[in-house]
């Protein structure tokens, strides 16, 4: 049996298996990382992947799927039940290939839609 492809995850310092899953969550983190100006300390990826500001609260939650996923509604769903709990301002889901960034009124608890990457910098203080 031979060894399955792995990647380095330099925000949590280990060997992880290449899934297409993890290939975008890698890719999602790097952009984040070199366009957003997102500190990696400020990325967690216990699934889904969170961004935090400097106040420590998630200002961004992501989903990733393999690029073979369509997004449609089920993907968003997912990631509105994740963010019911994270409670982030942004909502992002991608499949490496396309992504949909929402952003979330609180007094409403409706999401619209975010044209390309949000600015994070007021949350990281950047």
């Amino acid at each position: 049996m031979e060894n399955p492809p792995k990647i380095w995850d330099a925000v949590r310092r280990r060997w992880l298996v290449l899934t297409p899953e993890e290939w975008v969550r890698q890719h999602l983190i790097r952009l984040l990382v070199e366009r957003g100006g997102v500190p990696p300390g400020n990325v967690s990826q216990e699934y889904p992947v969170a961004v935090t500001g400097r106040d420590g609260r998630p200002c961004l939650l992501a989903e990733c799927k393999a690029p073979d996923v369509p997004l449609g509604r089920e993907v968003f769903a997912q990631a509105v039940r994740y963010n019911s709990v994270v409670a982030a301002p942004y909502v992002l889901i991608t499949n490496g290939l396309l992504h949909c960034c929402s952003s979330l009124d609180r007094s409403t608890g409706r999401y619209a839609v975010v044209e390309g990457l949000p600015d994070l910098s007021p949350f990281l203080g950047i």
